[in-house]
């Protein structure tokens, strides 16, 4: 064989590495444990931060509202320096709604260190401990909850003895690009952080999705949160890392009934989504996004290049090699577009998608040394430090 025949067998084996070995990141059957009811119902705080979120509050901060809880729990949405009235249209909605009683406070500007959004959920959890709750939920303003999410992850964590319970948030998939990046997000998540490994509590792997994230109290103080991770781009992540380096349990899976209202219509809105974190999630470091951009060549590039390429130099070697190592992918991304009710045949596309997050991830590092870092909201973090080591 010659040399591409063995890149592309090399291909070939990374997939069936991946398929037996990580974890069966490609499965979407892990959902919330269901558990048994409390004996007494713990009391909960909800924490929601939100910047310039007048827009999709109505469509998601009437369901928190809205919960089925049997017992006490409050919603303090923090307004982190808003400029189109988000706290005034959260104070309209809970007049009109009703339901869960909601505080809504405002932190100021964040301090050289952190991050707007940890600085805003500080603030929460600092409203929020004058309740002396049990839990804390830590939710996105652009997430929607079912009416029994609540309920459902308390008795969950309670029942699991987990510290940290988290889910990860169905995205919105409605336009043409949304289609075509949405799902391989989630699954190029999946792969990173096997969902499975995350449960282990000998495993180093941690993760949570910073969208749906019930959390120990008592765990949060124990994990110094939010102070410890105060300057982390990535602070889901960072967040678990730290409750499970400090001894707590934490699960993470896919959600079924807590969904993301934000669109993003357009590639320009997707690639911000992405690019704005993606060099962070490296540790900016220049050694490791090239190690990215060759891992991702070889283990989605080459197969379908390996086909056509092989077709044309006749070489049999190199296409039958690259046609399993592309029809291996391709089964492994099937079960997150049927999670996502899509159709199957954007499955055989996943190379090009993969491309263009490879693209994302250079564009995130060539940001990141002109100065201006991770960008979001207006606010603009340059060059920060890594977040914690696991």
């Amino acid at each position: 064989m010659d040399v591409v025949a063995w890149i592309t067998a090399a291909a070939l084996a990374a997939w069936l590495w991946l398929l037996l070995c990580q974890g069966f990141f490609w499965r979407t059957d892990l959902r919330l444990p269901p558990g048994a009811a409390p004996a007494r119902w713990p009391d909960v705080c909800v924490v929601v931060p939100a910047r310039d979120e007048a827009e999709v509050l109505p469509a998601s901060l009437p369901s928190l509202l809205a919960q089925d809880y049997p017992g006490r729990a409050e919603v303090f949405l923090v307004d982190d320096g808003s400029t189109d009235g988000t706290g005034e249209v959260a104070r309209a909605l809970a007049a009109r709604h009703g339901g869960l009683p909601l505080t809504v406070g405002s932190p100021g500007e964040p301090p050289a260190g952190w991050t707007g959004k940890l600085w805003a959920v500080r603030h929460g959890i600092a409203l929020a401990r004058a309740r002396d709750p049990e839990f804390l939920l830590l939710t996105d303003a652009d997430i929607a909850h079912g009416p029994d999410s609540l309920r459902s992850l308390v008795a969950a964590a309670h029942s699991g003895g987990f510290d940290l319970v988290s889910q990860m948030a169905r995205l919105r998939v409605a336009s043409g690009w949304e289609r075509l990046v949405v799902p391989a997000f989630v699954y190029f998540f999946a792969q990173l952080y096997p969902f499975r490994w995350i449960a282990e509590k000998e495993a180093r792997t941690a993760a949570a999705a910073g969208g749906c994230v019930l959390l120990r109290t008592r765990a949060a103080e124990r994990a110094r949160v939010p102070e410890a991770i105060r300057h982390a781009v990535i602070d889901d992540v960072s967040l678990a890392r730290a409750v499970k380096r400090s001894g707590g349990r934490i699960w993470l899976g896919l959600a079924d009934h807590v969904d993301s209202v934000r669109p993003y219509p357009r590639l320009a809105d997707l690639w911000r989504m992405v690019s704005r974190s993606a060099y962070a999630q490296l540790r900016h470091n220049p050694l490791v996004l090239l190690g990215t951009v060759l891992g991702l060549t070889l283990i989605y590039l080459v197969p379908p290049a390996a086909v056509g390429g092989g077709l044309a130099a006749h070489s049999v070697p190199t296409v039958l090699f690259g046609a399993l190592a592309w029809a291996v992918m391709t089964g492994t991304y099937v079960p997150m577009l049927r999670y996502y009710r899509q159709p199957l045949w954007l499955a055989p596309l996943l190379p090009f998608t993969a491309f263009l997050y490879l693209l994302m991830t250079v564009d995130s590092a060539v940001q990141h040394y002109r100065g201006r870092g991770a960008a979001w909201k207006g606010r603009t973090y340059a060059r920060p430090d890594p977040a914690p080591e696991q």
